[in-house]
C-alpha cells in the first residue's frame, strides 16, 4: 500500500510538471500569435531585452504580456474557485456564478459607469470585484439562515434568485441607457483584449490571498466532501469550513470576472476534467485546476485570434463554445454521476 501510494504521488507530482510545461508554451504561443506574427526569437528576445524602438518588441511588451498575464491570472482563480464550489454545495454542475458572482460584478459595474462615469478598465476592476463580493456575502448570509446553515441546497438556491433579481437590475439600467450599454457590453462578453498591466497589478494581491486561502482548505474541503455529519465526527467545525471556502471563491472569482469579464464553463468544466485525472482528494484536484484551467484559456484566446483574422473572437465566446460539448461529454460518463 505505501509503494502504491508513492508511486502515485510520483505519478501526479511528474503530471503537474508536465501541466506547467504546457501552460508556459501556451504562454509563449500567447505572446506570438495574433493579427500581427512575431517569431518565437524576437519574443524571447523581447522578455529579455525589450526595445521599444523595435515594433515586434513593442507588440510583446505592451500589448501581449499584459493580455497573457490576465489569461492566467484569471485562468487559475476560476479553476480553483470552480473547483472548491463544487465541493462545497457537493453539486458537480455547479460553477462560481452560483454565488451571484458574475451577477453582482456585472451589476457594479452598470451602476459605476451609469452613476459614477467610469469609462476605464481600472473603474470596472473596483467596481466588480465590490460588486461580486458583496453578492456572495448576501447569498451566504441568506443560505445560513434557518436549521442545518449554510447547506449545500440553500446556497445554490440563494444564489440563483440573487441573480435573477440581480440580473434583472442590470438589465432595468441598460434597456433606459444606451451610452452604458455600449460600455457595458464590451466587458459583458468576456475577454483579454485591451487589459493593460494596471489591471494585473491591481488584481494579483487579491489573487494571492484567494489563492493561498484555497490551497490551504483542501483538507477542509475532503472533510466536506464526506458529508456534514461524518466532517463533524473528524472534529471539523462545518460552518467555518464553508465561510472559509466562500471567502476564497469570492476573493478568486470576483477578481477574475473584475478583471476579465465573465468567462463562461471554465470554473464549470475544468474541475471535472481535473477530477479524472487525480480522483476526489483536493490537495491534488486544486493544483490541477489551477493549471488546466488558464491553459484552456490561453489556448482558447490564441484560437480567437486566429480564426477570424485580421479580428478576433473574443475568449468568452471561446469558452463556451469549447466549454459546452466537453462538458456534455463530461455528463455522459459514469464517474460524474459518482460525485
Amino acid at each position: 500500500m505505501p509503494d502504491t501510494r508513492v508511486r502515485r504521488a510520483v505519478a501526479l507530482t511528474t503530471g503537474l510538471v508536465v501541466l506547467a510545461a504546457a501552460l508556459a508554451g501556451a504562454a509563449l504561443l500567447s505572446l506570438a500569435v495574433g493579427s500581427q506574427h512575431v517569431p518565437f526569437g524576437t519574443v524571447l528576445e523581447a522578455l529579455v531585452h525589450p526595445d521599444d524602438s523595435v515594433r515586434d518588441s513593442l507588440i510583446v511588451t505592451e500589448v501581449r504580456i499584459p493580455r497573457t498575464l490576465i489569461g492566467l491570472l484569471a485562468g487559475l482563480a476560476l479553476g480553483l474557485a470552480g473547483a472548491i464550489i463544487q465541493a462545497v454545495t457537493r453539486n458537480p454542475l455547479a460553477d462560481p456564478g452560483i454565488l451571484g458572482v458574475n451577477a453582482g460584478a456585472g451589476l457594479f459595474v452598470v451602476v459605476g459607469i451609469s452613476v459614477f462615469g467610469v469609462t476605464s478598465l481600472t473603474g470596472y476592476v473596483w467596481f466588480g470585484f465590490a460588486g461580486a463580493a458583496l453578492a456572495s456575502v448576501v447569498v451566504y448570509t441568506i443560505g445560513s439562515m434557518g436549521r442545518g446553515g449554510a447547506t449545500p441546497v440553500k446556497l445554490a438556491i440563494a444564489g440563483t434568485a440573487l441573480t435573477a433579481a440581480l440580473l434583472s437590475f442590470t438589465t432595468a439600467v441598460l434597456v433606459t441607457d444606451v451610452q452604458t450599454y455600449d460600455q457595458f457590453r464590451f466587458w459583458q462578453v468576456g475577454s483579454l483584449a485591451g487589459r493593460g498591466m494596471d489591471i494585473a497589478k491591481q488584481g494579483t494581491p487579491f489573487l494571492i490571498v484567494g489563492v493561498v486561502i484555497a490551497l490551504a482548505s483542501a483538507r477542509l474541503l475532503n472533510a466536506l466532501a464526506l458529508g456534514d455529519d461524518v466532517a463533524t465526527s473528524l472534529g471539523q467545525n462545518i460552518g467555518v469550513a464553508r465561510l472559509v471556502a466562500a471567502a476564497a471563491v469570492v476573493i478568486l472569482c470576483g477578481t477574475a470576472t473584475a478583471m476579465a469579464g465573465p468567462l463562461v464553463f471554465v470554473g464549470l468544466v475544468v474541475p471535472h476534467v481535473a477530477r479524472i485525472i487525480t480522483g476526489p482528494d483536493h490537495r491534488w484536484l486544486l493544483p490541477y485546476s489551477m493549471l488546466l484551467a488558464p491553459l484552456l484559456l490561453l489556448l482558447a484566446d490564441v484560437l480567437g485570434r486566429v480564426i477570424a483574422q485580421p479580428g478576433e473572437v473574443q475568449v468568452g465566446v471561446l469558452t463556451a463554445i469549447i466549454g459546452a460539448p466537453i462538458f456534455v461529454a463530461l455528463a455522459r460518463r459514469r464517474r460524474l454521476a459518482e460525485l
